[in-house]
């Protein structure tokens, strides 16, 4: 992948060069955990609501190569057949009552470790994002695409220490993070942050707390990539109103 922005690129790390050697025996193992919590996920699924059990949808990976994500479906069928690609809101009406269950402990994004599997995603990165969207913010942030230079993650450092986005703002901070992961990831690195986000499921919280002990919490501010991409600024008033329009809904699946 190539482009050209004013933004300056992150040095990948060195680590991401053998990341798949720690990434695949880990995800193999945590698969056959997986798999009596996903058999009881589908079968909730299948007697709770009508349509397939596992739901797919077209993501990009490194270097804005597409692939085909996996998720045990928590919204109904044909969410998106009036609408069309659209985010879904923070409380959207479309997401079944196993389905917010299965989104609360992210037990819908364990299939997703056989994208791991297959080396479409690692198990920490930025997060996976769709062609439809990409497109648009590549138009508004200088340097959104970098963040493509390495595979998306299940879970990672922006995940971790921010909410949905709701406006530009919050896709900026959390562009941040991804480049902050991008320039230091390390297996240590790495197995703190699985750790916080198997915590953050069971618990349903995200206690600044934990973050700060194992050294993860971060403030977007504090940052070095902070001067890149704060202050925030728009290329016209209407572009503000009109992402925060758009980015006050997270991605389907």
């Amino acid at each position: 992948m190539s482009a050209m922005f004013n933004c300056p690129e992150p040095n990948v790390s060195y680590y991401f060069k053998w990341k798949r050697f720690v990434d695949f025996p880990i995800a193999a193992l945590l698969a056959i955990l997986a798999v009596p919590i996903v058999l009881v996920a589908a079968i909730l699924v299948r007697l709770t609501s009508r349509g397939p059990i596992i739901y797919k949808q077209i993501r990009l990976g490194l270097d804005g190569k597409p692939f085909t994500i996996y998720k045990i479906r928590s919204m109904q069928e044909d969410a998106e057949a009036a609408t069309g690609a659209v985010w879904a809101a923070r409380k959207d009406k479309r997401i079944t009552l196993i389905g917010q269950i299965l989104r609360q402990t992210h037990i819908d994004e364990l299939p997703q470790l056989y994208n791991v599997l297959k080396g479409d995603m690692d198990l920490v990165g930025p997060s996976s994002e769709r062609p439809e969207f990409v497109s648009e913010l590549e138009k508004r942030i200088d340097g959104y695409a970098y963040r493509l230079y390495v595979k998306p993650g299940l879970t990672g450092l922006a995940q971790l220490n921010q909410k949905s986005d709701i406006d530009l703002n919050d896709v900026r901070r959390k562009l941040i993070f991804d480049f902050d992961y991008i320039e230091h990831s390390s297996c240590w690195l790495d197995m703190r942050v699985l750790f916080c986000s198997f915590l953050k499921a069971v618990f349903l919280s995200r206690q600044p707390s934990v973050l700060k002990f194992f050294r993860l919490y971060r403030e977007a501010k504090q940052s070095t990539w902070a001067e890149t991409f704060l202050p925030i600024s728009y290329a016209s008033p209407g572009d503000e109103e009109r992402l925060s329009q758009i980015l006050e809904k997270r991605s389907i699946v």
